[in-house]
């Protein structure tokens, strides 16, 4: 790859209860960002529903489907058609009672190249995930795309820097977060910001250990108890945020991220050098504890 720029396309939306209307509309923010020069396209986690997660209720199962399956297909088409590369984030059903919260990977001639399954699985008020998904067992993945090495984790392994650093070691230019996360109503705005502010530091964290741009795609709007903070945002291969997107409204953005910067880094800023990984046995436990 000759160009160390990368083209990144981030999609935040309000999504409808209707499936068909949710991806419609982001077959046109695709379009959009597509003539805006996007290269890569991440869209939200769970684009093509409401977030459902935050009631346990078993018609929801119905939400799902294969991967590959109808929608990649038609993600397929547009990724060949525009010339993009497409995050694409699902419900998939694996197998009867089997259900995972997936990503496919769709390059730019449009051959699918993949998933990844959601690897870390919350359960808290309003986010029973658990309910739903099956913990991934593919592992971490890095997909080789026309544009570059894409490693995708999805929201809940934000907070994980092992799954950064896994990720970021299987070679990884970018690393991209589909994201679905909220603040509840009742909550007040210090809190608010206090969590969003340890959301974003978090990833930004991420992108400096490991000298690594950070892609977060949130989505936005107001479901059942749940405002999503939007917030979707870009960081440099340091941690500096290049690009923010508002909390509480729509954004089709295409943010320029420089590929080559990660060698410059890496080089000043030697941590992958130094890491003592000999050192590191007792992470593999929960606690280091007696038992």
């Amino acid at each position: 790859m000759t160009d160390k720029n990368l083209h990144i396309g981030l999609v935040q939306l309000t999504c409808s209860a209707d499936p068909e209307a949710n991806i419609e509309k982001t077959i046109a923010a695709i379009k959009e960002a597509a003539a805006q020069g996007a290269q890569v396209v991440c869209l939200q986690e769970l684009f093509r529903s409401l977030y459902f997660c935050d009631v346990e209720a078993y018609e929801n199962f119905s939400l799902a489907e294969a991967i590959p399956g109808p929608s990649t297909e038609i993600f397929s088409n547009l990724a060949e058609e525009l010339k993009v590369v497409i995050i694409a984030s699902l419900f998939e059903k694996r197998a009867e009672g089997i259900y995972h919260n997936t990503t496919a990977v769709l390059d730019a001639d449009g051959s699918y190249l993949g998933k990844y399954r959601k690897m870390h699985i919350p359960d808290d008020p309003g986010f029973y995930e658990k309910f739903y998904f099956t913990p991934g067992d593919l592992g971490y993945k890095v997909f080789p795309t026309r544009y570059g090495r894409l490693g995708i984790l999805i929201c809940w392994d934000q907070w994980y820097p092992e799954a950064a650093r896994i990720t970021s070691l299987l070679g990884a230019d970018v690393l991209f977060y589909p994201t679905a996360i909220g603040w509840h109503e009742s909550q007040d705005p210090a809190t608010n910001e206090e969590q969003y502010q340890a959301w974003q530091t978090i990833q930004r964290s991420h992108a400096v250990a490991n000298g690594v741009p950070v892609v977060a795609v949130n989505r936005t709007g107001k479901e059942g108890e749940l405002q999503f903070w939007g917030g979707s945002f870009v960081t440099n291969a340091f941690g500096k945020v290049t690009y923010q997107a508002p909390h509480l409204d729509e954004a089709i953005k295409v943010v320029p991220v420089s590929l080559a910067q990660s060698d410059r880094y890496r080089t000043h800023w030697p941590f992958l050098r130094d890491r003592r990984i000999e050192s590191y046995d007792p992470i593999l436990k929960r606690y280091l504890d007696e038992n």
